[in-house]
């Protein structure tokens, strides 16, 4: 399958601190790191199959970022190819996965976070980093959402859970031997601060007791499913002093793309 790489630099809708805007750049310089080399886990060397860049998405405000992002996603899918975005706060997922449900009848989400980011408004703003599943959902675009990692759900984001049927699997149950079966379609939206913060302490908020870096790969490797895009969302280079976290979201993108190719 034909990958393709956009950077999404938005982070107009992060409620707690600026930054994760400025992350396209350095995830893509860690991918390219003479430190590490272009090879998957699973055998997929990126240097002989190249990921397409697509550059970034020119910065616009409001509604205007949201069309422009659905534009950008649905042109690359037109061409066939397989977008992972990097974003960016995780609002950049509501267009992009608005892009994809164009594309595809029936599709579901895999996401990792700390945060079920299913608020129906969050200090006044529905289009918030906290909201996009509460958009996603309300509006058909996806036939399952399944949430791994989650640990600071409040009372209105379990009903919210509830109301749209979302399948979570909370930090304190998660298992080792996880595996995840679709039978449609699948997104990956990871965002990094699923992780515990003691392996990526590069996000806006830090929530300890997540899920270790192996931990999350394991669940990718052995997802059961035809992959067909993803976001890695929330890395904020401002918090990321040792570059620690720009490697961790290179590695997530290498294993997410060998896995699109494998799909």
């Amino acid at each position: 399958m034909n990958v393709a790489l956009i950077g999404i630099p938005w982070d107009e809708n992060s409620s707690f601190m600026r930054g994760p805007a400025e992350a396209p750049p350095i995830i893509r310089a860690a991918f390219a790191s003479e430190s590490a080399n272009l090879w998957s886990e699973d055998g997929i060397d990126f240097g002989a199959t190249p990921i397409f860049d697509a550059g970034d998405v020119e910065p616009a405000s409001g509604v205007a970022m949201i069309n422009r992002i659905v534009g950008s996603i649905s042109t690359l899918l037109d061409q066939n190819y397989r977008a992972v975005s990097l974003g960016g706060d995780h609002a950049i997922s509501y267009p992009v996965v608005k892009a994809f449900a164009k594309k595809f009848s029936r599709l579901s989400i895999l996401h990792f976070d700390a945060h079920p980011d299913i608020y129906d408004e969050f200090q006044g703003n529905r289009y918030s980093h906290a909201c996009p599943f509460a958009r996603i959902m309300e509006e058909g675009l996806v036939e399952r959402l399944v949430q791994i990692g989650i640990r600071t759900a409040t009372g209105h984001q379990r009903e919210q859970i509830e109301r749209f049927g979302v399948e979570v699997v909370e930090m304190k149950d998660f298992r080792d031997d996880l595996v995840v079966e679709f039978d449609t379609p699948v997104y990956i939206s990871f965002d990094i601060d699923g992780l515990d913060p003691a392996f990526a302490p590069g996000v806006s908020h830090r929530e300890p007791g997540g899920l270790a870096t192996r931990q999350a790969l394991n669940v990718i490797q052995r997802l059961k499913g035809d992959v067909v895009g993803a976001d890695i969302v929330e890395f904020n280079p401002r918090m990321d002093s040792t570059g620690v976290t720009a490697m961790v979201c290179a590695k997530l993108l290498k294993e997410i793309a060998a896995k699109i190719h494998l799909s």
